[in-house]
């Protein structure tokens, strides 16, 4: 795996638009030049990228715990396209293929590496990850072999949810999830969401969530949380809040994914768990916490990290295409690739509230409000192998056509 591509610098000969992390609050499209393809790699057209809470973290604190920015990155690692050109040594992948991108690259060197625990290489280069650009933009280029083909019955935005999905299943695989695993989870937020769908995938009978927020525990039972409680942000409440966990839950909790990464959080879930069970830390929150290990280790309540995921693509296009995972439902907002609309999402995903995920469409920039204006539109045509894909010939200047495509499919 990961054979090339490994050059993110933006040097090369093809020029693209990409969303610019330039400073706090301050994300530009800008162009960005493509590596040259190497022998492994394929070009992708970006067709659907999604709002991390990390890429959020970025825009606001140019860090998101340990990775700090200290200097412009283009941003985003949740993303989905189509194969445009492959090289020489590819076999597996053609153009016109759709796949899901898994956005980490490491060494294969490593003893980590070699162990199979690749996620914690660490000479591992991750979409937008600073120093390394990421997948918000017309085009990337990749390794081959973290292409995934989408199985037709599969989406672009939900293989996009791939990557955030995977999360979830690497938990499910970490706490040894199964038919006799009652799971609590912390945060109902996306990775909470993701989290619960895996874990019933993985076929635990009981789930129940816990969060401040009534939309999003709602939400939860949409997507079929068999329980969940409102808790505060204060930690005075937290016996109470125990008490009545446990009373809605009905059975002892054998698992608790920690999804949110707060001092109560974590002090609920080393609680709330049996004697002889498993905290997990699944969201990236405070780096220094003060909770109560001495009583959990006295139970034997043991305490896992996971950090991304390994191995998960394939299972989690399996539970796509089998339907044994829908992640529709978390696809809160959808925008295009223009500087207004790509503001727009990251405002609206930083005030956080009703928004659960954002999937932004980047097949093609779009010209600005005063571009189009100057523009003489001369056609507006339906691509015929693509229904619903709308695209408007501009006329730029008397030498150059510009064509600006807007995705309304929802492939």
């Amino acid at each position: 795996m990961g054979k090339g591509g490994n050059d993110r610098s933006g040097s090369g000969e093809q020029e693209n638009m990409a969303a610019w992390l330039l400073g706090i609050d301050t994300l530009k499209i800008q162009p960005f030049k493509l590596p040259a393809l190497g022998p492994h790699d394929a070009r992708i057209r970006m067709k659907s990228v999604g709002i991390c809470g990390s890429d959020v973290h970025y825009l606001k604190e140019m860090k998101c715990a340990d990775f700090i920015v200290k200097e412009p990155m283009v941003i985003g690692h949740e993303c989905a396209g189509v194969v445009e050109e492959v090289g020489s040594e590819v076999k597996d992948l053609v153009p016109g293929d759709r796949v899901a991108l898994e956005p980490g690259i490491s060494c294969w060197r490593c003893n980590q590496c070699k162990q199979g625990s690749y996620n914690l290489c660490p000479e591992m280069k991750f979409f937008a990850t600073p120093p390394v650009h990421g997948s918000l933009a017309n085009q990337v280029i990749h390794p081959a072999d973290l292409c995934f083909k989408l199985p037709d019955n599969v989406s672009l935005d939900e293989g996009a949810m791939c990557e955030p999905l995977s999360v979830g299943v690497h938990a499910c695989r970490r706490a040894n999830i199964g038919p006799e695993t009652n799971v609590l989870i912390m945060g109902a937020g996306p990775i909470g969401l993701v989290a619960m769908l895996a874990a019933r995938a993985f076929g635990a009978p009981r789930i129940m969530l816990v969060d401040v927020d009534e939309y999003r525990l709602s939400v939860a039972k949409e997507l079929g949380a068999d329980s969940v409680v409102k808790v505060s942000t204060d930690i005075q409440d937290l016996d109470k809040e125990l008490e009545q966990i446990h009373k809605v839950m009905g059975v002892e909790v054998d698992v608790t994914f920690d999804c949110a990464g707060f001092t109560k959080t974590m002090s609920t879930a080393l609680r709330a768990t049996r004697s002889g069970g498993n905290v997990c830390l699944v969201g990236m929150g405070h780096g220094v916490m003060s909770v109560p290990l001495t009583p959990a280790a006295a139970r034997e309540v043991d305490v896992l990290g996971v950090f991304r995921y390994k191995n998960t693509w394939p299972l989690c296009l399996e539970f796509l295409q089998s339907g044994k995972i829908d992640v529709k439902p978390l696809i809160t907002h959808k925008y295009g690739f223009s500087q207004k609309e790509i503001e727009e999402a990251f405002e609206i995903s930083a005030r956080g509230g009703s928004a659960i995920k954002f999937l932004s469409f980047t097949s093609t920039y779009r010209p600005s409000e005063a571009q189009s204006r100057v523009a003489k539109q001369v056609n507006v045509f339906l691509y015929q192998n693509l229904p619903s894909f709308r695209c408007l010939l501009y006329v730029m200047s008397s030498t150059t056509l510009r064509i600006a495509c807007n995705n309304e499919l929802d492939n």
